[in-house]
Parts: C-alpha cells; structure tokens; sequence
C-alpha cells in the first residue's frame, strides 16, 4: 500500500510478544494526518530505520529507554521531509533525522532533530554509517575497545552496519581484524569487500576451531553484539587485558526466559577475572560526551571519501513490510544495514 497525502499509516504495538514477534504483536492502522500547531512541523517519512533494538522496546522491563506502550507508535529514527514547519531553522522540503517511529506523518517541535537540507546526496545512510550504527562502531571500538597496531580484533555479525564498520576501522588502525557472520556469501563479503583478514561462519560446526585458528594470537577486543555460542567460543581465546565493548545481544532478545543449556556465568565470570578482562556495555547516546558525534562524522566522512570504508544497505519497500523485516533481522537474515523505503 503506497503512502497517500490524506491518510496516516500507523504501526503500533498491538501485544507485547513472547518470544519472537508475530502476526498479532504489531498492527497497521490508519489515522488522520496530525495538524501542526505553533512551534510545530509536520514530517513526512521517507525512510525507516531498522534495528534490533526495536525487539527489547516491545517489552515492559526496566531497561535505558521506557517501553513503547500498548496502541503506541513502534519506536524508530526516520529521514523525513518537512512539509510545514512553524519553527525556525525547518524550511518546506528540508529533509530531518527524527525520532518518528513507524507512521507516515509526525508532529515535531525540533527536539532531538538534525537538518540535513534540501537534497542530501545519501539521505538514508544518516541512518546507517553516518548514523547511530557507524557511531556505536567508532565510539565503542576506539573509546572503549581502544585498539593498538598488531592486536586482534574480532567482532560478530561482521557484514551488518555496526560489525562491518567496527572491522574497517580495526584495519584502519593497523590491527588484524578477524569477523564472524551467518553464511558463505557474507563472509566471504566481510573478506574480500570489507579487507578483513578473516571471516568464520558461525553456523559451521567446527566453528569454534576455525575461530581459534583465525586468532592464532589470541583475541585483544572483543566486540560484543550478538551473544550466545559466539561469545562461548570467543571466551577461551580472550587475552589478558582484552576489552569487550558490549552493543547488543541480538541472539537472546527473543529469548522468553533464561537460555537453554548449560549455565555458562561461571565461565564467562571466571575469564574475565584470570584474564583481567575489561567488559562496558554502552547505550551509544548515553555513553559519551556529544562532542564525540563530531569527531566521528568528520573521521567517517573522509574515510567515505577516500574509500577506506565501505558501506552495504538492504532496501525494503513499504511500510507494510516493515514487521516482517525486523524479525529477518533479528534471525540475522539481513545483508547489510537494513532501512525500509516508505
């Protein structure tokens, strides 16, 4: 169903899942196109960014961030055009990085909204490495990984936004850059596409094998998103004094409980005490002071540029297909940053 001028498509939360999101979790309605008053714009959205946080704002449990309510719009950064605006600095037809969520039309009063002007050349990579994936890349791995020339630097769902970018700037300063990923293509991708020197599949059966052969020097960062056997088979291979940025754990967000298996607490406690290893989880707004923002896009900018960073995007059209597209990325059936085309 394409976007219309007189009509707002909402997707709001309809019940909180258990486990994996399905069917009956997120419901598409439509609504009136919200009136602007004084001090307001109004947004139309023309991208959607995808990302697996989404998955742990469906559930009411204390966490950074307060869930999406019951009947609320799904939370979610858009690049959106503004169509009237009320506010100084917003101009008809510029285009704004916003905190919309997922619906056609937004109110806004500017809080927290970045002007990219008229005609940005790449609008949706502000979603992307230009955006919050690329910036938890750069700050987690350079302020908290701290990465020195030589050391090991692995990190999983290395063909994603954050993983892929977390790599090239391993390379770019001077480390041996080793990635995991789900499958032949995408490694093969994060090799000979990326420049990393290696790249395991973390569906092989001899995965951990494969890993420890990559990082005959053991592993100096470790760059946690994803969790589960990963992490297990990265534990024996840390180094005294690694450092483990932790973004995210995508593999568990759709656990309803506990993993199944055997409890692997004492093994992960007990590796980060003999190998004085340094473990900080980090909320890529919270975490570091705004100056870094500007740091990072200058850096990335010119890295773009000079084409010592490449950048992979997964395109999917239509908001009605956004639900759908966010249990794919979280089964980790995404191909590069995943945005929706509204």
């Amino acid at each position: 169903m394409p976007q219309r001028s007189d009509i707002n498509r909402r997707v709001v939360l309809a019940q909180r899942p258990k486990g994996t999101p399905d069917e009956r979790t997120l419901r598409l309605e439509e609504a009136a196109i919200p009136e602007p008053a004084e001090g307001q714009m109004l947004l139309r959205t023309v991208w959607l960014s995808l990302d697996p946080y989404m998955r742990g704002r469906m559930n009411d449990t204390k966490s950074y961030a307060k869930p999406v309510e019951i009947g609320e719009v799904m939370t979610g950064q858009v690049v959106a055009e503004v169509m009237q605006s009320g506010l100084p600095g917003f101009e008809p037809g510029d285009m704004v990085l916003a905190g919309s969520g997922w619906q056609d039309y937004a109110l806004s009063d500017g809080t927290e909204v970045v002007n990219l002007g008229k005609a940005p050349e790449r609008p949706s990579w502000a979603l992307g490495i230009l955006g919050m994936p690329g910036y938890t890349a750069y700050a987690g791995l350079l302020k908290i990984g701290e990465p020195q020339p030589g050391e090991t630097v692995v990190v999983a769902a290395a063909s994603g936004p954050v993983g892929a970018t977390v790599g090239q700037i391993a390379k770019l300063k001077g480390c041996r850059a080793v990635g995991i990923a789900g499958g032949a293509d995408k490694c093969r991708h994060v090799v000979e596409t990326l420049g990393f020197d290696a790249c395991i599949d973390h569906r092989a059966p001899d995965f951990e094998a494969q890993l420890a052969a990559a990082c005959p020097d053991g592993i100096d960062v470790y760059f946690e998103n994803v969790g589960g056997r990963v992490l297990y088979g990265v534990l024996p291979l840390l180094n005294p004094f690694a450092r483990m940025p932790v973004c995210g754990i995508v593999s568990w967000y759709n656990s309803p409980g506990l993993p199944e298996g055997p409890d692997m607490a004492p093994a992960l406690m007990g590796t980060i005490l003999r190998m004085k290893v340094k473990l900080q989880g980090f909320i890529i707004f919270d975490s570091f002071p705004r100056s870094l923002y500007a740091e990072f896009a200058r850096e990335m900018t010119g890295w773009l540029a000079e084409g010592k960073v490449k950048y992979r995007e997964q395109v999917v059209e239509g908001l009605e297909a956004a639900p759908q597209a966010l249990n794919d990325l979280l089964a980790g059936r995404n191909f590069g940053k995943m945005v929706v085309k509204v």
